[in-house]
């Protein structure tokens, strides 16, 4: 029987973690992988304390704060994904998709999201070389370059204010006859004379050999090639929450619902954190943040029920 189940090794999970084994919380993280969606970015420039390190990088130092802790205080369970969480009176059930099930009195979900992947040919291929999931993460490797983003919603613009900051041309293709971000968002960002947005428009095909150098693309019915050093997708995340979708409440892109102040969800005795919530910015150290809010009040909750 465990204090804890933490669903998740990237920088939410790692750090409750890290605080669960400090606070001596009996826990056990079960984890896929380390390092969360910046695990596969080049050159993360904006993890707080560090200039400029690689993702793997990042997943590597997660995993080694979180195992020298791990003793007989936390327990690792890595490779596995959890498919399900059931609720049995006041004991909740944990169980992966290897068939292995663990017995917690709280659960924290901090098992991310997966963005929606560009799907053209060589996207694929020249994924993470040119083809990016992340303006604030990457904005920075594409200085002086033209740059497409592709996704015509308030992500897509916002990634598109970012990447000015740094590109020579950023222009944004929206799919559709209409940008679906707010128009107050929409008539900011092309004030910018760097800048330029198309409806209609859309990615048939990524060229590159080892990096991307060019596109082609469909507008308003005709094709056309573009040479770009970088494409930014902003098509939408889908969160990891289906194993909790049965037990608490989700917003209407299925991402768990939370409780600002201290990551409660709708269910007492379980807590999320991280990508996975409706939290508006998802960021590596806004998610750290929350991992360390969500178990300092599991702590306390735990504490309570011990009286």
């Amino acid at each position: 029987m465990y204090d804890l189940v933490i669903i998740g090794g990237g920088p939410a999970g790692t750090a409750a973690g890290v605080y669960a084994a400090r606070k001596k919380v009996r826990s056990v993280l079960i984890t896929e992988e380390w390092g969360g969606q910046s695990a596969v970015s080049s050159d993360v420039q904006n993890w707080i304390g560090t200039v400029s390190l690689m993702g793997n990088e990042i997943a590597k130092n997660l995993k080694e704060h979180v195992e020298a802790y791990k003793k007989d205080i936390l327990d690792i369970v890595e490779s596995e994904i959890v498919i399900k969480v059931l609720k049995k009176g006041d004991i909740f059930e944990v169980e992966t998709g290897g068939g292995k099930k663990f017995e917690t009195r709280s659960v924290l979900v901090a098992s991310g999201s997966h963005r929606k992947k560009l799907l053209v040919e060589g996207a694929q291929r020249l994924d993470n070389k040119g083809v990016m999931y992340c303006a604030s993460c990457d904005a920075p490797l594409f200085n002086g370059q033209r740059v497409v983003v592709v996704g015509g919603g308030n992500a897509g613009f916002e990634a598109a204010e970012q990447l000015l900051g740094y590109a020579s041309k950023v222009t944004l293709f929206q799919r559709s006859a209409k940008f679906k971000a707010d128009a107050v968002t929409v008539d900011r960002v092309l004030k910018n004379p760097k800048m330029e947005a198309w409806v209609d428009t859309e990615i048939n095909e990524i060229k590159g050999d080892k990096f991307v150098e060019s596109i082609i693309y469909t507008r308003e019915g005709k094709e056309y090639e573009m040479e770009v050093g970088g494409i930014f997708v902003e098509i939408g995340s889908l969160p990891n929450s289906d194993m909790v979708k049965e037990l608490v409440e989700l917003n209407n892109f299925n991402e768990i619902k939370v409780d600002f102040k201290n990551q409660r969800t709708s269910l007492d005795g379980i807590w999320a954190a991280g990508d996975v919530t409706d939290v508006r910015f998802k960021q590596n150290n806004i998610s750290m943040g929350d991992g360390v809010k969500a178990l300092e009040d599991i702590y306390m909750w735990l504490q309570e029920k011990k009286v």
